[in-house]
């Protein structure tokens, strides 16, 4: 066992310790803390170790965490420290990042801009069922820290508003009334997986579906279970209204949620929210930032750093329900975007309807495969991609374009380090970096880049 103190921590949730002339990466920890913990891990002079024990506070943190929860659930590491240290600590991880890959980044770096909301601020929560412990009673929630198998029951989690802990209250109990078990991710047999809840912050609007294995063996008791739990949500007291609950089948072995047939027990399988002034239909799986009036500030700062685009062709890369390319649209030529998901791309061409955009176009598929048969040539580019960044291959031929400008919203700041190095080496130069903190009390941050091309 080692004891040390936690000199930084780098993205995302990195502690750095020193043990005699080596440093050992710490995870779930915050700077200034003095911490416990076993070597778990040593490869080519780097070692990673496991925390054990939190043996003095640092000194920027808070007393307590305003979650019950806190240090059990997976989430929400940096709820103890107050939220302009949170800011700082985000903006100096990206920073860090960014020093490495871009030759001027401290001279560029516009910092950090805060959520609207720093509690109760997700339109959108997917839950898992299983149990604490081992043979335990059926719990409904996240995963515990640490471990892939043991769920912590959060009806009184603090990144959500009232709504969702009393509706996952209410499933909790519906679920263990049924007396059906929870779906054994080793064993691949079970009923109850997930319960995804979404709820809109401008319109209030609730979409609730649960995510079960096919009722095979179980006789009657799923029909039961379904209708006796659509009937208790709507006996509940809410602030929002429910506009939808469902219930979608997933038999595949993965433990994920996953589409294999939803059918609709209480009004419809969409919702809508407002941004910006537009509105959007949301379907239960279609991408959409989980923080609304955070997403606002993120587009507003996307929008300034695209800058200019009368009368250009602008793509949206990896453009889910197409909101950038809405919000852009009303002072572009033409807007073409590109989503592999293709729910989310038939949401995007409702949406541009219902506000009334006619120079909107998207296409459903992979991004590496769909940009050569787009038959256009862009004037700017927008890249919004997954976690784990661009596909090398789909980079190059996005570079290709030779755009004067480019913009690159990365929710993963790793990923859009890497990304970096090729397009600067294809004559790009950054211009501008900003961070976004759309998920306040986590270790994530959102991060905006503005490139100009600078040769041929």
């Amino acid at each position: 066992m080692c004891e040390g103190i936690v000199e930084k921590v780098k993205f995302p949730n990195k502690g750095i310790v020193k043990v005699e002339d080596s440093e050992v990466t710490v995870k779930n920890t915050i700077p200034g803390q003095k911490v416990s913990f076993v070597i778990n891990k040593k490869r080519k002079g780097k070692a990673e170790g496991r925390l054990l024990e939190i043996l003095e506070k640092s000194e920027l943190e808070n007393e307590e965490a305003n979650c019950p929860h806190y240090g059990v659930c997976g989430g929400c590491n940096y709820q103890t420290l107050p939220y302009e240290e949170q800011l700082k600590l985000k903006a100096g991880q990206v920073l860090e990042l960014m020093k490495a890959v871009v030759p001027n980044a401290e001279d560029i770096f516009e910092g950090i801009r805060k959520s609207p909301q720093q509690f109760g601020y997700r339109n959108k929560m997917e839950y898992t069922f299983g149990d604490e412990v081992k043979d335990g009673p059926l719990a409904l929630g996240m995963h515990k820290r640490g471990s892939f198998h043991d769920i912590v029951n959060v009806c009184d989690c603090q990144i959500v508003d009232g709504d969702y802990r009393k509706i996952l209250a209410c499933t909790l109990e519906c679920a263990r009334k049924s007396g059906l078990p929870y779906y054994h991710r080793m064993r691949h047999d079970g009923y109850f997986r997930h319960l995804l809840v979404r709820k809109a912050v401008k319109t209030e609007e609730i979409l609730i579906d649960i995510v079960t294995a096919s009722e095979e063996g179980f006789d009657s008791k799923p029909k039961e279970f379904l209708d006796k739990w659509a009937a208790a949500l709507q006996a509940l007291e809410l602030t929002g209204k429910i506009v939808g609950i469902l219930h979608t089948k997933n038999d595949s072995l993965a433990d994920i949620v996953k589409d294999e047939g939803t059918e609709v027990l209480f009004g419809q399988d969409y919702f809508y929210e407002e941004l910006l002034g537009l509105k959007f239909k949301i379907t239960p799986f279609s991408f959409f930032q989980t923080n609304s009036l955070g997403a606002e500030v993120l587009y507003e700062k996307a929008r300034e750093y695209i800058g200019d685009t009368n009368e250009k062709v602008v793509f949206d890369l990896y453009s889910g329900t197409g909101t950038i390319a809405q919000i852009l649209a009303p002072v572009a030529k033409k807007v073409v975007g590109v989503e592999i998901v293709e729910e989310a791309v038939e949401a995007a061409k409702v949406n541009a309807k219902l506000n009334g955009l006619d120079n909107c176009a998207f296409w459903a598929g992979d991004v590496l495969k769909v940009i050569d048969e787009l038959g256009e040539v862009p004037d700017l580019i927008m890249l919004d991609p997954p976690r784990d960044g661009v596909n090398p291959k789909a980079l190059m031929k996005i570079l290709n374009f030779g755009v004067d400008r480019l913009v690159y919203i990365a929710c993963k700041p790793t990923s859009l380090a890497r990304d970096l190095e090729m397009i600067q080496g294809r004559g790009y130069k950054v211009e501008k970096i900003a961070c976004v903190d759309l998920f306040p009390n986590t270790v994530h941050v959102e991060v905006v880049c503005c490139l100009h091309r600078v040769n041929s």
